[in-house]
């Protein structure tokens, strides 16, 4: 397809890696000339230096021959404003806006067909709500979600004190005392497909398979079951604490927030009077200490530097608190932090990302499409969801007697309102949820039948 991608930041510069890399014929806009070539040395792209809400740029960039445009500039006025545009010179263009004000919320969805877009995208709001599932199931390092909520994939470290270390797969069921299914282990930042007679070691990072319903059974048989969150401290007082403090008051969680500029912390104190909003720099143990912060539930550190959110995060580590979340703008060295006890870590432009992979896969494949793509394991392995259609093979037959490609797994079936994590005696039938775990990443899974051999 012909991609045109508004805006070479830090969302725009991962599209473009990841679109290209798919084979589509992407072309970048940006302001910024460095960026650009930055951009066209590393990938096959074509850029275009310039304002990307003017029409003549528009056109420029091809935007009558487009078929999608996806606008992350950092304004969303501008992103807006690209939208309605492209849209008007090329009425069939599908567009996506990166919006991240909370007053545009309300008019975005109530204008959503004025402004000419077929997606908008939040990463504060969508990382606020990644956060805000990590909080409720403390001891897992992350969860995504399949089969309308029916079916979870959650991450556990293994270290010299779990249950889990030294154990054999066969052997899990055991342990945990209910169904579930390891899809993938990470083990020295490389991710592996394991088979029964796989033995968990300290530090492996495992990716398992649960039904929702049995997600607390999970964490109980594996002593990971803490008492609920009942106090969040929040590092930083940006966009994605807004929307956490927001989520989790709402739940009851009582919240407090640390912020150093005082005009922000002003701001806070207005939108959200029943949180404790706290004037002062996190990089002073002394505040920390004197503001009893290692006595909370959970902390969470947003502020705008990687770097200061991964030592708050150890240092509270080092502290033995309950549940620690990470939220780190880059994920590329994710090999690197792999390896740290940063808790649970969250990358907002990764989750943008995969909801707009898994449109662009759509767009594609109108029939058979993935209704939902996740990335997992460091982003080595793919998590997706399709609905069995008319068009689909094997249809009746047993998990066992199928030939699947190298590094593909069947992890669990939805039958209507019945799930089940998949064995080799599981059969799917047209209206049923297959959940797919790929490990291959030379060839890209993009319709079910995809995963035959």
């Amino acid at each position: 397809m012909n991609i045109i991608i508004a805006g070479d930041g830090k969302v725009g510069s991962m599209l473009t890696r990841q679109l290209s890399s798919e084979g589509h014929d992407i072309t970048v806009i940006d302001n910024n000339s460095k960026v650009l070539q930055q951009s066209v040395e590393r990938y096959d792209v074509i850029s275009v230096h310039g304002n990307c809400a003017s029409m003549s740029v528009l056109q420029q960039a091809g935007v009558k021959d487009a078929d999608l445009l996806i606008a992350a500039t950092g304004a969303d006025e501008v992103n807006l404003l690209c939208c309605t545009t492209a849209h008007g010179l090329n009425p069939k263009l599908h567009t996506i806006a990166r919006i991240r004000n909370p007053e545009y919320t309300e008019q975005i969805y109530r204008m959503r067909n004025i402004f000419g877009l077929s997606m908008v995208i939040n990463p504060e709001n969508q990382a606020a709500t990644e956060m805000d599932r990590l909080l409720k199931y403390p001891g897992f390092l992350r969860r995504d979600t399949f089969a309308k909520g029916t079916t979870e994939i959650v991450e556990l470290r293994v270290d010299a004190r779990s249950k889990l270390c030294n154990v054999r797969l066969m052997d899990l069921r055991n342990i945990v005392k209910c169904q579930v299914l390891v899809c993938a282990v990470l083990r020295g930042g490389n991710a592996q497909s394991p088979k029964g007679d796989f033995i968990l070691r300290e530090g492996d990072r495992i990716f398992v398979t649960a039904l929702s319903q049995n997600l607390t059974t999970l964490l109980k048989n594996l002593g990971l079951l803490t008492r609920p969150v009942r106090d969040v401290t929040i590092c930083g007082g940006g966009r994605i604490s807004y929307y956490l403090a927001k989520r989790l008051q709402k739940s009851g969680v009582s919240v407090r927030i640390i912020e150093k500029d005082y005009d922000r912390c002003r701001e806070l104190c207005e939108l959200l009077p029943n949180a404790g909003i706290i004037h002062g720099n996190v990089r002073e143990q002394d505040l920390l200490e004197s503001e009893g912060i290692f006595e909370t539930d959970a902390l969470v550190t947003l502020t705008g530097l990687d770097e200061l959110n991964m030592i708050v995060s150890l240092y509270g580590t080092s502290r033995n608190l309950p549940q620690i979340i990470t939220k780190l703008s880059y994920a590329d060295n994710s090999s690197v932090f792999g390896n740290l006890s940063l808790g649970s870590v969250v990358c907002p432009r990764e989750l943008v990302c995969s909801n707009i992979v898994r449109y662009v896969r759509a767009m594609e494949n109108q029939t058979g499409a993935a209704l939902s793509v996740h990335t997992i394991a460091d982003g080595q392995v793919e998590a997706l969801e399709f609905l069995v259609d008319e068009h689909t093979k094997n249809c009746g037959k047993p998990l066992k007697e199928l030939k699947l490609k190298p590094n593909v797994l069947v992890v669990s079936i939805s039958h209507g309102a019945n799930t089940e994590i998949a064995n080799g005696n599981s059969v799917f039938q047209k209206g049923d949820i297959v959940v797919v775990v790929d490990s291959n990443s030379r060839e890209i899974i993009r319709q079910l039948n995809d995963i035959f051999a």
